[in-house]
């Protein structure tokens, strides 16, 4: 007896399963982010580097090598995909993000729009676990 052929679904690549994650933007993959946005990144990215210099002049190389061990264990820790998202208040606080106030904070938070389709939470799981791939969650935009 002949063993049953698998059909892949990724004919196109998993990028074009429309029914699982939604329409494709073409706009979106030839667009960049905004030019204010890269500015942003870049002095931040600048900014914790300085950081990093000070607290190695101050408290010796071994601190900041181990404030990004510390990101990295703290980056880990999410709940599975689902109702409740992850808050990630411990990196949070580490990185002291929690001190920022950004539009998130005074606007309504994107995944309580009536467009967003809720996450598959079999989907995510298979995802997380190894066996499915893609996408753990539809894009939102």
């Amino acid at each position: 007896m002949e063993a049953p052929k698998n059909i892949e679904h990724e004919i196109g690549g998993i990028q074009n399963d429309t029914l699982r994650y939604g329409l494709n933007s073409v706009k979106s993959d030839l667009v960049g982010s905004h030019p204010v946005e890269s500015a942003y990144q870049s002095t931040k990215k600048r900014q914790d580097e300085m950081e990093k210099r000070i607290l190695a002049n101050t408290y010796g190389t071994a601190f900041p090598m181990r404030m990004d061990f510390e990101r990295q264990i703290l980056s880990r820790f999410q709940r599975p995909t689902g109702a409740i998202p992850s808050s990630m208040l411990g990196l949070e606080a580490l990185t002291g993000s929690l001190l920022d106030f950004g539009p998130e904070d005074y606007m309504n938070d994107p995944r309580e729009s009536e467009t967003v389709r809720p996450s598959d939470a079999h989907h995510a799981m298979e995802v997380r676990i190894g066996l499915s791939k893609g996408p753990v969650a539809p894009s939102h935009y």
